[in-house]
């Protein structure tokens, strides 16, 4: 959602009570799209095991961006405050190759069911083109915050937001994000979508069939995020405790299954993201079961707490978000072991305090993990707990960024795998980097690593035992291969 860092600290109170290189060697860029090429030399993301990979098989870690306009018409404008190819080049040149972007599905069938708005598919194509250009690879998502504007949330069509009796005979209410979540109305409101009450679901799966069919074969996706933070209906209170494991067996996973189905008749391999319920994001306890299909991934959220009471002139400190995030982290993969399925920290940040989201990113790069910011922009963001989460000062400026943030979230990383990865770690003060893994002989790519254009003053200092620096890419990119069979440790000071 835009909840920002650990904004559900309201409900979970609330159930208490109830330099390196713009003139490169050899530059090589983002893999062109040809129409008549080999489906499978496509770029795009595939599952294989606990891991994202590329068309070449390398093992990806994705450092995104989220894009998620809530307002109507629900996507960023062509303009500075929006989104131009401007953004999308200052996303790739400060290493950030992912981004998670909100093709909402009150925009994607917004009259009514089946009836698809072609035009807001176009709009955002202008987008996706742009993002493609530069190699960035894609998630669609259906977002959704307290479901429509009726409760001060945004995600759903009109069609969709028909209030229940008997809330509809007297005005809604509509509290602060979140705890609008917690109201009867609203918890009723869920409870009849997960149970197709006149047919609401098979609309939502429908509008998922819609976005397949449009962007199946589209260059750098990685695959549709099928709710945004999933609100179980009236059983929420016991969702800190048991984790909602009714909700997830009865109600949310045979939803995703069912727009999964929508999904597969026109795209059989693209990654389809089980997300977990809302109050997951606080207590790491998710219960899908296995996936019956192998394309699958977990979609989580990671905010601390801490970071939300912090932002709301608490300062208690943030160190023992550490474990927290360790936590989730951990609780994510043996999910994701539990489904079949690759994992992605789809949402976290949404703060400016940059000692927090060194420890986000560090726990990250501790698991290997994937991760999305919230946020680029701010957007005028009508859900959120904490206004201070986009990159920048004014979203029409890009020199107003936030310097800091952008020095703690760049970081040097590696984008794409020849083989296994063993030991990760940067630091964002210094910029030292270590970086180890097993090469595979089967894969003819280079492993391609970003080097940080904020960290090396004078320039990236490169050592590679096992293995040499065979060129280097646009952005800030190096080429390693491997001149053994033994691991390959890339050093960067």
């Amino acid at each position: 959602m835009s909840r920002r860092s650990g904004s559900f600290a309201i409900v979970a109170a609330a159930a208490a009570v109830l330099a390196f290189g713009t003139s490169l060697l050899s530059p090589v860029g983002p893999a062109a799209a040809d129409p008549a090429a080999d489906p499978a030399e496509t770029p795009r993301l595939s599952r294989e095991g606990r891991w994202l990979v590329d068309q070449h098989g390398r093992i990806v870690l994705v450092h995104g961006q989220n894009l998620v306009w809530k307002h109507a018409p629900y996507v960023p404008s062509d303009s500075a405050s929006g989104f131009t190819a401007v953004d999308a080049e200052w996303l790739a040149e400060y290493g950030f190759n992912g981004a998670r972007i909100g093709t909402l599905w009150a925009g994607v069938t917004p009259d009514a069911p089946g009836e698809v708005d072609e035009d807001y598919l176009d709009d955002w194509q202008r987008v996706i083109d742009l993002l493609a250009d530069e190699g960035i690879w894609m998630q669609f998502d259906f977002h959704q915050d307290m479901w429509h504007e009726t409760y001060g949330g945004e995600g759903v069509p009109n069609w969709a937001a028909k209030r229940p009796a008997p809330y509809n005979l007297h005005p809604p209410i509509k509290l602060s994000f979140p705890a609008t979540y917690i109201t009867p109305e609203l918890a009723t409101v869920y409870d009849n979508f997960w149970a197709n009450k006149n047919g609401v679901q098979d609309g939502w799966a429908a509008a998922w069939g819609a976005v397949a069919q449009r962007w199946a074969d589209q260059p750098y996706t990685m695959g549709y995020d099928l709710i945004n933070e999933p609100w179980a209906g009236k059983e929420w209170l016991s969702c800190p405790i048991t984790g909602c494991a009714s909700s997830y067996a009865n109600e949310f996973q045979p939803a995703y299954e069912k727009a999964t189905a929508e999904i597969r008749r026109s795209d059989p391999d693209g990654i389809v993201w089980y997300e977990a319920q809302l109050l997951a994001s606080q207590v790491p306890n998710s219960s899908f079961g296995p996936a019956d299909d192998d394309q699958v991934g977990f979609s989580w959220h990671s905010y601390c707490p801490l970071g939300f009471l912090d932002s709301q002139g608490i300062p208690l400190g943030v160190d023992a978000c550490k474990s927290y995030d360790d936590d989730h982290h951990e609780a994510a993969l043996e999910q994701a072991r539990t489904m079949g399925a690759t994992n992605l920290m789809s949402e976290f940040g949404a703060t400016d305090n940059t000692d927090l989201l060194a420890i986000d990113t560090a726990s990250a790069d501790d698991h290997f993990a994937s991760w999305m910011h919230w946020a680029y922009k701010h957007w005028d963001d009508p859900t959120t707990a904490d206004g201070r989460q986009g990159m920048f000062e004014d979203d029409g400026d890009l020199s107003t960024v936030k310097e800091e943030k952008l020095r703690t979230l760049v970081r040097t990383y590696p984008q794409a795998t020849a083989g296994t990865p063993v030991d990760l770690s940067f630091d964002p003060e210094t910029g030292a980097f270590s970086y180890t893994y097993e090469p595979s002989a089967g894969i003819e790519e280079p492993t391609e690593i970003y080097v940080s254009p904020l960290h090396y003053p004078d320039g990236p200092d490169i050592t590679v035992e096992g293995g040499r620096v065979a060129g280097e890419a646009e952005h800030h990119r190096i080429l390693v291969e491997p001149t053994g069979t033994g691991p390959v440790t890339v050093t960067i000071d």
